[in-house]
């Protein structure tokens, strides 16, 4: 039987309260997935099994390795002509994203086995390809998908100050610091509430970490330098909401900062700045390699 998934979210405020993809099977094991706490996972869970769903098109049930090879194969082609990424040969989507969304499928069906009210009995996302003969000795093996160990790119100090000079408000200066000089991720900056700001022992609390983890962090006096001046000057007065960063103009103006609003402002001062193309990611390595380099 077909099936063409449909994804819909349910938000109440800025919480994430549910996820369908319009299949029980599908929704229930989204439900249970959901209620670990990590809602980035909940997310990438649930659009991963959208993609590999659509590309299929059948029932849980009738899924079979060779549906997954196809999937394989497909996200493997080439999205655009003649472009191949220099970290890891593939021409379509990086070596990590394919293996995370196999990882997603392969969960699912791990769920519906224990369930064992779904009429599936093996899992079709096959754990590799055998490396060795029957009767051979050793943990041979081939992975469907060969994931790079690549270094990730940071940020030189010339940089880092060409960056921050590229900046326009103190409200971005203070973001892009509370990154640098403390590691935190994209996600838990914004997280962060006018509550988890404390000053006098220049620290911050993020209550939702990576893995849904709380954590108390040290950030130098530099980011509540930044901070304060944005909190006194540009945040709108009008803002009712308690999240630290809001934007500052137009229609959205008071209202929480989006992570593609975040991007944007990395995006432009990268460009005013004349680096290399970057993410927030790049931002939160440099610390930490700082860190390792300072330890060390």
């Amino acid at each position: 039987m077909t099936f063409v998934p449909r994804m819909e979210r349910v938000m109440v405020g800025r919480e994430l309260r549910s996820i369908t993809l319009g299949h029980p099977l599908l929704d229930g094991y989204l439900e249970f997935v959901g209620a670990r706490g990590a809602v980035n996972t909940w997310l990438a869970t649930a659009y991963d099994l959208k993609v590999f769903f659509e590309v299929v098109g059948k029932e849980p049930a009738g899924v079979t390795s060779v549906d997954v090879f196809a999937f394989l194969a497909e996200q493997r082609a080439p999205r655009r002509e003649k472009v191949v990424r220099i970290e890891d040969g593939e021409a379509g989507l990086s070596a990590r994203t394919i293996a995370r969304r196999l990882s997603s499928v392969a969960g699912l069906f791990e769920y519906l086995i224990v369930r064992g009210d779904a009429g599936v009995e093996r899992n079709p996302v096959p754990r590799g390809l055998a490396g060795r003969r029957a009767g051979q000795r050793g943990r041979g093996g081939v992975r469907l998908v060969r994931r790079p160990k690549t270094l990730p790119r940071v940020l030189s100090p010339v940089e880092v100050n060409r960056l921050l000079g590229a900046l326009r408000t103190d409200r971005d200066r203070a973001i892009v610091l509370g990154m640098l000089l403390s590691g935190l991720r994209r996600c838990e900056v914004l997280g962060l509430r006018l509550g988890d700001v404390n000053p006098g022992e220049q620290r911050l609390f993020v209550a939702e970490g990576k893995g849904g983890r709380e954590r108390v962090v040290s950030v130098s006096g530099r980011f509540f330098e930044a901070l304060g001046a944005y909190l006194q000057f540009e945040r709108p007065p009008e803002a009712v909401t308690d999240a630290c960063f809001v934007v500052l103009k137009g229609p959205r103006r008071g209202l929480p900062l989006s992570a593609a609003g975040l991007d944007e402002v990395i995006d432009g001062a990268r460009g005013r700045a004349g680096l290399a193309r970057m993410t927030c990611h790049m931002l939160r390595h440099t610390c930490l390699t700082r860190l390792r380099e300072d330890v060390a």
